[in-house]
């Protein structure tokens, strides 16, 4: 009869401890509750589910966005950038110069620091930021003048090899820096390629640096994006990218400054995979009621999950195993995304009930897409927060 009693007691206890495990809703300093934070899809559903609204975020969203400075039309358009196309020589290139049948000045020639190709007897020819069209042009005049040759020979500009660049990305940028792109590790060069004349790479043009430098953020004006160069500023309208147009993707020397403005507001359409979006979401997260020997056990990763960008916090709360199971024990789960504001860089905690926004028809309006650096918690059901405090009070009687 003692120890029914004292079961009693200990289930009552455990009730009671179950019951107190409800916490206040988290305090954020911006009004997130308004709809005004990063996203208004942050802010908590202020309507019952059976009396869900329709959907409002991408409205609310849209009202703090200022003109784009690319205008309306032209997405894609490329025309202050016409005069930046090609594949342009920067410093540390490696070039093969051939000059008809005269070996003197054959051979390979690295674009110096100072930007010039040395050929013997000649003075520097200027490459930075040239064409080869535009090199091999200054080598026949300079052949001439000094009386080498008397008529324009034969000549040839081939690039061997291109070297990485390093250029400077601000603005609307998850990780604005300075950022190096266009290298090839060792381990990955291919000796035929090198070998071979007319190299071409990929890997030095606009969107790389903009991939490099964490991807552009949701509230960038892509329509111009402004690139600085010898003095002179182009503006490049790459809204064509996310449209399949990459016509505008060009090619970024060493010293070359990239600047993304912000719209001032966050765009739903940005949230998507492209060339110039982050590759993906490195999501911190935990869903361990309690903690264990490994992360293998609770199938979580070392530190964080990679997700795919786009994805959003219904999404991410099943990845991490955050729904389903029994639902005698499982159900009624909460979770909690800690965020920050990319802009301000102030955080932002919010919390949902999962299988009540599961339910609810506008949970589109109330479901926030996942930035990189975000974090997922997730909390058992009440039931089975009383059986980790019977498991205690079970063991605190023995």
């Amino acid at each position: 009869m003692t120890k029914t009693l004292r079961f009693g007691s200990m289930l009552l206890a455990a009730l009671a401890l179950g019951n107190c495990a409800r916490l206040d809703t988290p305090d954020n300093l911006e009004p997130v509750s308004a709809g005004d934070g990063y996203q208004a899809q942050y802010r908590a559903p202020d309507v019952s589910r059976r009396n869900a609204q329709f959907l409002r975020s991408a409205q609310i969203n849209a009202q703090k966005c200022t003109a784009p400075r690319g205008g309306v039309a032209g997405k894609g358009s490329g025309l202050a950038a016409s005069s930046l196309r090609g594949e342009r020589l920067t410093r540390n290139d490696l070039v093969d110069v051939r000059v008809g049948d005269d070996d003197t000045f054959n051979g390979d020639y690295v674009v110096s620091r100072d930007g010039t190709i040395k050929l013997p007897f000649l003075p520097p020819i200027r490459a930075q930021g040239r064409l080869t069209s535009e090199v091999e042009r200054d080598i026949a005049t300079q052949l001439i003048a000094g009386d080498f040759f008397v008529e324009r020979p034969r000549i040839s500009v081939r690039v061997a090899d291109f070297a990485s660049v390093t250029v400077g990305v601000a603005g609307a940028v998850f990780e604005p820096r300075s950022v190096e792109i266009g290298g090839v590790p060792g381990d990955q060069v291919d000796s035929r390629r090198q070998g071979a004349l007319g190299a071409s790479t990929e890997g030095r043009n606009l969107s790389a640096a903009l991939r490099a430098a964490g991807g552009v953020r949701p509230d960038a004006d892509i329509s111009a994006v402004a690139v600085r160069r010898g003095g002179q500023v182009y503006l490049l309208d790459m809204r064509g990218v996310f449209e399949g147009q990459n016509a505008v993707d060009i090619m970024l020397l060493t010293g070359d400054e990239v600047s993304v403005p912000s719209m001032g507001c966050f765009q739903e359409d940005l949230m998507r995979p492209s060339p110039i979006s982050p590759p993906g979401v490195s999501l911190f997260l935990s869903n361990l009621t309690q903690p264990a020997a490994g992360n293998a056990l609770s199938a979580v990763g070392r530190d964080v999950r990679e997700i795919p960008y786009g994805t959003r916090y219904l999404q991410a709360v099943i990845n991490t195993n955050c729904v389903g199971g029994a639902r005698a024990t499982s159900a009624n789960r909460s979770s909690v995304l800690f965020s920050r504001n990319p802009v301000t860089g102030v955080s932002v905690v919010i919390e949902r009930d999962i299988e009540n926004l599961l339910r609810r028809a506008d949970r589109d309006d109330y479901d926030p897409f996942l930035l990189p650096g975000d974090s997922i918690a997730c909390y058992d059901s009440t039931i089975t927060n009383i059986g980790e405090v019977g498991k205690v009070l079970g063991q605190l009687a023995l």
